[in-house]
Protein backbone atom coordinates (compact mmCIF):
# COMPACT_ATOMS: atom_id res chain seq x y z
CA UNK A 1 0.00 0.00 0.00
CA UNK A 2 1.25 3.48 -0.85
CA UNK A 3 2.07 6.07 1.79
CA UNK A 4 -0.93 8.09 0.62
CA UNK A 5 -3.29 5.16 1.17
CA UNK A 6 -1.74 4.53 4.58
CA UNK A 7 -2.23 8.21 5.44
CA UNK A 8 -5.90 8.06 4.40
CA UNK A 9 -6.42 4.89 6.40
CA UNK A 10 -5.05 6.47 9.54
CA UNK A 11 -7.00 9.70 8.95
CA UNK A 12 -10.20 7.68 8.65
CA UNK A 13 -9.64 5.89 11.94
CA UNK A 14 -8.44 8.96 13.84
CA UNK A 15 -10.99 11.50 12.54
CA UNK A 16 -14.02 9.69 11.10
CA UNK A 17 -14.51 6.63 13.30
CA UNK A 18 -14.62 8.66 16.53
CA UNK A 19 -17.55 10.58 15.05
CA UNK A 20 -19.63 7.64 13.79
CA UNK A 21 -18.68 5.38 16.71
CA UNK A 22 -17.19 1.88 16.62
CA UNK A 23 -20.53 0.07 16.95
CA UNK A 24 -22.50 2.03 14.36
CA UNK A 25 -20.42 1.27 11.29
CA UNK A 26 -17.79 -1.44 11.64
CA UNK A 27 -15.42 -1.56 8.63
CA UNK A 28 -14.20 -4.83 7.15
CA UNK A 29 -11.82 -5.63 4.27
CA UNK A 30 -13.04 -4.99 0.74
CA UNK A 31 -11.49 -4.47 -2.69
CA UNK A 32 -7.88 -3.33 -2.28
CA UNK A 33 -7.71 -3.83 1.49
CA UNK A 34 -6.70 -6.72 3.72
CA UNK A 35 -6.08 -7.65 7.35
CA UNK A 36 -3.02 -5.38 7.47
CA UNK A 37 -5.21 -2.34 6.78
CA UNK A 38 -7.68 -3.47 9.42
CA UNK A 39 -4.82 -3.77 11.92
CA UNK A 40 -3.78 -0.17 11.14
CA UNK A 41 -7.33 1.05 11.67
CA UNK A 42 -7.68 -0.76 14.98
CA UNK A 43 -4.29 0.52 16.15
CA UNK A 44 -5.02 4.15 15.22
CA UNK A 45 -8.44 4.12 16.88
CA UNK A 46 -7.06 2.40 19.99
CA UNK A 47 -4.21 4.93 20.32
CA UNK A 48 -6.71 7.78 20.18
CA UNK A 49 -9.04 6.02 22.63
CA UNK A 50 -6.21 5.37 25.06
CA UNK A 51 -6.86 1.63 25.28
CA UNK A 52 -7.16 -1.35 22.94
CA UNK A 53 -10.48 -1.54 21.06
CA UNK A 54 -10.28 -4.70 18.91
CA UNK A 55 -14.00 -4.63 18.02
CA UNK A 56 -13.75 -1.32 16.14
CA UNK A 57 -13.02 -3.17 12.87
CA UNK A 58 -13.24 -6.75 11.65
CA UNK A 59 -11.12 -8.85 9.34
CA UNK A 60 -8.10 -8.31 11.59
CA UNK A 61 -5.11 -10.65 11.99
CA UNK A 62 -5.91 -13.49 14.40
CA UNK A 63 -3.32 -12.29 16.92
CA UNK A 64 -5.08 -8.90 17.13
CA UNK A 65 -8.54 -10.29 17.77
CA UNK A 66 -9.48 -11.54 14.32
CA UNK A 67 -11.70 -14.55 13.83
CA UNK A 68 -10.77 -17.90 12.38
CA UNK A 69 -12.68 -18.36 9.14
CA UNK A 70 -13.07 -14.65 8.37
CA UNK A 71 -10.71 -14.67 5.39
CA UNK A 72 -12.68 -17.33 3.55
CA UNK A 73 -16.12 -16.38 4.89
CA UNK A 74 -17.58 -14.61 1.85
CA UNK A 75 -16.50 -17.42 -0.47
CA UNK A 76 -17.80 -20.00 2.01
CA UNK A 77 -21.19 -18.26 2.02
CA UNK A 78 -21.26 -18.29 -1.78
CA UNK A 79 -20.58 -22.03 -1.74
CA UNK A 80 -23.36 -22.66 0.79
CA UNK A 81 -25.79 -20.65 -1.35
CA UNK A 82 -24.72 -22.57 -4.44
CA UNK A 83 -25.22 -25.91 -2.73
CA UNK A 84 -28.72 -25.00 -1.60
CA UNK A 85 -29.68 -23.51 -4.97
CA UNK A 86 -28.65 -26.73 -6.73
CA UNK A 87 -30.80 -28.73 -4.34
CA UNK A 88 -33.69 -26.37 -5.01
CA UNK A 89 -33.54 -27.12 -8.74
CA UNK A 90 -33.01 -30.81 -8.17
CA UNK A 91 -29.48 -30.77 -9.60
CA UNK A 92 -27.03 -33.17 -7.99
CA UNK A 93 -24.39 -31.27 -6.03
CA UNK A 94 -21.69 -33.84 -6.64
CA UNK A 95 -20.19 -33.12 -10.03
CA UNK A 96 -22.13 -29.91 -10.71
CA UNK A 97 -20.07 -27.58 -12.92
CA UNK A 98 -19.21 -24.02 -11.91
CA UNK A 99 -17.55 -21.05 -13.65
CA UNK A 100 -16.24 -18.23 -11.46
CA UNK A 101 -15.53 -14.71 -12.66
CA UNK A 102 -12.97 -13.30 -10.25
CA UNK A 103 -10.17 -15.07 -8.40
CA UNK A 104 -9.57 -12.80 -5.43
CA UNK A 105 -10.89 -12.67 -1.87
CA UNK A 106 -14.26 -14.09 -2.90
CA UNK A 107 -13.64 -16.12 -6.05
CA UNK A 108 -10.65 -18.09 -4.80
CA UNK A 109 -12.21 -19.10 -1.50
CA UNK A 110 -15.51 -19.89 -3.20
CA UNK A 111 -13.64 -22.21 -5.57
CA UNK A 112 -11.98 -23.99 -2.65
CA UNK A 113 -15.27 -24.41 -0.79
CA UNK A 114 -17.22 -25.48 -3.88
CA UNK A 115 -14.73 -28.21 -4.72
CA UNK A 116 -14.73 -29.39 -1.10
CA UNK A 117 -18.50 -29.92 -1.49
CA UNK A 118 -17.95 -32.07 -4.58
CA UNK A 119 -18.62 -29.54 -7.33
CA UNK A 120 -16.30 -29.06 -10.28
CA UNK A 121 -14.89 -25.59 -10.97
CA UNK A 122 -14.26 -25.69 -14.71
CA UNK A 123 -13.19 -22.07 -15.32
CA UNK A 124 -12.01 -19.01 -13.43
CA UNK A 125 -10.89 -15.53 -14.45
CA UNK A 126 -9.25 -12.37 -13.20
CA UNK A 127 -8.92 -8.89 -14.70
CA UNK A 128 -6.49 -10.20 -17.34
CA UNK A 129 -8.74 -12.95 -18.65
CA UNK A 130 -9.66 -16.49 -17.77
CA UNK A 131 -8.70 -20.13 -18.09
CA UNK A 132 -10.77 -23.30 -18.31
CA UNK A 133 -9.92 -26.96 -17.98
CA UNK A 134 -6.93 -26.04 -15.82
CA UNK A 135 -4.92 -28.28 -13.50
CA UNK A 136 -6.09 -27.43 -9.99
CA UNK A 137 -7.18 -24.52 -7.84
CA UNK A 138 -4.01 -24.91 -5.75
CA UNK A 139 -1.81 -24.63 -8.85
CA UNK A 140 -3.68 -21.52 -10.00
CA UNK A 141 -3.23 -19.97 -6.57
CA UNK A 142 0.50 -20.70 -6.61
CA UNK A 143 0.74 -19.07 -10.04
CA UNK A 144 -1.09 -15.94 -8.85
CA UNK A 145 1.05 -15.77 -5.70
CA UNK A 146 4.12 -15.07 -7.85
CA UNK A 147 2.53 -11.83 -9.03
CA UNK A 148 1.44 -13.28 -12.35
CA UNK A 149 -2.05 -13.15 -13.84
CA UNK A 150 -4.26 -15.93 -15.15
CA UNK A 151 -3.55 -14.81 -18.72
CA UNK A 152 -0.03 -16.20 -18.35
CA UNK A 153 -1.10 -19.58 -16.94
CA UNK A 154 0.06 -22.19 -19.43
CA UNK A 155 -2.15 -25.12 -18.48
CA UNK A 156 -5.70 -25.27 -19.77
CA UNK A 157 -7.41 -23.11 -22.39
CA UNK A 158 -7.27 -19.31 -22.27
CA UNK A 159 -10.65 -17.54 -22.50
CA UNK A 160 -11.93 -14.00 -22.07
CA UNK A 161 -14.13 -12.81 -19.21
CA UNK A 162 -17.10 -12.60 -21.59
CA UNK A 163 -16.51 -16.17 -22.75
CA UNK A 164 -16.46 -17.33 -19.14
CA UNK A 165 -19.85 -15.72 -18.50
CA UNK A 166 -21.30 -17.65 -21.44
CA UNK A 167 -19.98 -21.13 -20.68
CA UNK A 168 -22.49 -24.00 -20.59
CA UNK A 169 -22.27 -24.77 -16.86
CA UNK A 170 -24.69 -25.49 -14.04
CA UNK A 171 -23.62 -22.48 -11.98
CA UNK A 172 -22.10 -19.10 -12.80
CA UNK A 173 -20.54 -17.12 -9.95
CA UNK A 174 -19.81 -13.45 -10.81
CA UNK A 175 -17.31 -12.62 -8.04
CA UNK A 176 -15.42 -9.69 -9.53
CA UNK A 177 -16.77 -6.15 -9.85
CA UNK A 178 -20.18 -4.54 -10.34
CA UNK A 179 -22.24 -4.59 -13.58
CA UNK A 180 -20.53 -7.63 -15.11
CA UNK A 181 -23.90 -9.05 -16.16
CA UNK A 182 -25.70 -6.37 -18.17
CA UNK A 183 -28.21 -6.12 -21.01
CA UNK A 184 -25.62 -7.47 -23.44
CA UNK A 185 -23.80 -10.19 -21.51
CA UNK A 186 -26.99 -11.59 -19.93
CA UNK A 187 -28.42 -12.63 -23.29
CA UNK A 188 -25.84 -15.38 -23.81
CA UNK A 189 -25.69 -16.77 -20.28
CA UNK A 190 -26.35 -20.53 -20.34
CA UNK A 191 -25.96 -21.34 -16.65
CA UNK A 192 -29.01 -22.61 -14.83
CA UNK A 193 -28.06 -20.74 -11.64
CA UNK A 194 -26.25 -17.44 -11.06
CA UNK A 195 -24.90 -16.92 -7.54
CA UNK A 196 -23.76 -13.34 -6.99
CA UNK A 197 -20.44 -13.32 -5.15
CA UNK A 198 -19.60 -9.69 -5.96
CA UNK A 199 -21.55 -6.64 -4.86
CA UNK A 200 -24.12 -5.65 -7.50
CA UNK A 201 -22.63 -7.72 -10.35
CA UNK A 202 -25.93 -7.57 -12.24
CA UNK A 203 -27.62 -4.52 -13.72
CA UNK A 204 -31.43 -4.22 -13.58
CA UNK A 205 -31.60 -4.88 -17.33
CA UNK A 206 -29.42 -7.94 -17.04
CA UNK A 207 -31.49 -9.18 -14.12
CA UNK A 208 -34.71 -8.93 -16.11
CA UNK A 209 -33.23 -10.81 -19.05
CA UNK A 210 -32.12 -13.68 -16.81
CA UNK A 211 -35.51 -13.73 -15.12
CA UNK A 212 -37.21 -14.01 -18.51
CA UNK A 213 -34.87 -16.88 -19.40
CA UNK A 214 -35.79 -18.75 -16.23
CA UNK A 215 -32.33 -18.55 -14.68
CA UNK A 216 -32.32 -18.80 -10.88
CA UNK A 217 -30.41 -15.79 -9.53
CA UNK A 218 -29.32 -15.86 -5.89
CA UNK A 219 -28.80 -12.15 -5.12
CA UNK A 220 -25.70 -10.68 -3.53
CA UNK A 221 -27.58 -9.54 -0.42
CA UNK A 222 -27.98 -13.25 0.40
CA UNK A 223 -25.24 -15.07 -1.51
CA UNK A 224 -22.23 -13.01 -0.38
CA UNK A 225 -23.41 -12.29 3.16
CA UNK A 226 -20.98 -14.81 4.66
CA UNK A 227 -18.33 -12.13 5.12
CA UNK A 228 -20.68 -9.85 7.02
CA UNK A 229 -21.91 -12.74 9.14
CA UNK A 230 -18.43 -13.80 10.22
CA UNK A 231 -17.50 -10.13 10.76
CA UNK A 232 -20.38 -10.11 13.23
CA UNK A 233 -19.00 -13.29 14.80
CA UNK A 234 -15.61 -11.58 15.10
CA UNK A 235 -17.18 -8.55 16.79
CA UNK A 236 -19.01 -10.83 19.23
CA UNK A 237 -15.79 -12.68 20.05
CA UNK A 238 -13.93 -9.40 20.59
CA UNK A 239 -16.68 -8.19 22.93
CA UNK A 240 -16.54 -11.37 24.97
CA UNK A 241 -12.77 -11.79 24.69
CA UNK A 242 -13.54 -15.43 23.99
CA UNK A 243 -12.63 -16.89 20.63
CA UNK A 244 -14.23 -19.77 18.77
CA UNK A 245 -12.66 -22.69 16.95
CA UNK A 246 -12.67 -22.82 13.16
CA UNK A 247 -15.31 -25.56 13.30
CA UNK A 248 -17.57 -23.43 15.49
CA UNK A 249 -17.30 -20.51 13.08
CA UNK A 250 -18.00 -22.78 10.11
CA UNK A 251 -20.99 -24.45 11.76
CA UNK A 252 -22.52 -21.15 12.88
CA UNK A 253 -22.03 -19.63 9.42
CA UNK A 254 -23.68 -22.61 7.75
CA UNK A 255 -26.58 -22.47 10.19
CA UNK A 256 -27.20 -18.76 9.69
CA UNK A 257 -26.87 -18.94 5.90
CA UNK A 258 -29.24 -21.93 5.77
CA UNK A 259 -31.82 -20.10 7.87
CA UNK A 260 -31.64 -16.99 5.69
CA UNK A 261 -31.83 -19.09 2.52
CA UNK A 262 -34.91 -20.91 3.81
CA UNK A 263 -36.65 -17.64 4.72
CA UNK A 264 -36.08 -16.18 1.27
CA UNK A 265 -37.15 -19.41 -0.42
CA UNK A 266 -40.38 -19.47 1.57
CA UNK A 267 -41.26 -15.90 0.57
CA UNK A 268 -40.43 -16.62 -3.08
CA UNK A 269 -42.94 -19.46 -3.09
CA UNK A 270 -45.55 -17.58 -1.06
CA UNK A 271 -45.51 -14.32 -3.02
CA UNK A 272 -44.39 -15.64 -6.42
CA UNK A 273 -41.55 -13.10 -6.65
CA UNK A 274 -37.88 -13.33 -7.60
CA UNK A 275 -35.23 -14.24 -5.06
CA UNK A 276 -33.86 -10.69 -5.27
CA UNK A 277 -37.25 -9.16 -4.55
CA UNK A 278 -37.91 -11.62 -1.73
CA UNK A 279 -34.58 -10.88 -0.03
CA UNK A 280 -35.22 -7.14 -0.28
CA UNK A 281 -38.76 -7.52 1.03
CA UNK A 282 -37.53 -9.39 4.09
CA UNK A 283 -34.84 -6.79 4.80
CA UNK A 284 -37.16 -3.80 4.42
CA UNK A 285 -39.94 -5.43 6.46
CA UNK A 286 -37.58 -6.14 9.35
CA UNK A 287 -36.32 -2.57 9.46
CA UNK A 288 -39.90 -1.26 9.25
CA UNK A 289 -41.08 -3.58 12.04
CA UNK A 290 -38.19 -2.61 14.31
CA UNK A 291 -38.87 1.07 13.65
CA UNK A 292 -42.55 0.58 14.43
CA UNK A 293 -41.85 -1.25 17.70
CA UNK A 294 -39.27 1.26 18.89
CA UNK A 295 -41.45 4.27 18.15
CA UNK A 296 -40.41 7.65 16.83
CA UNK A 297 -38.03 9.72 18.93
CA UNK A 298 -37.69 12.58 19.13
Amino acid sequence: MSRENERLTRRYTSEILPIIGPERDIPAPDVGTDEKNMAWMMDTYSVNAGFSVPGVVTGKPIVLGGSLGRTSATGDGVAISTREALKDLGIKVEGATVAIQGFGKVGYWAAVALESMGMKVVAVSDVSGGVKDFGSIAELRSHIATGATLSTYEKGEQITNDQLLHLDVDVLVPAALADAINHQSAKEIKAKIVVEGANAPTTPEGDQIMRDKGILVIPDILANSGGVIVSYFEWVQDKQNYFWSADEVRENLDSMMMRAFAEVRALVKERKVSWRDAAMMIGVSRVAEAHKLRGLYP
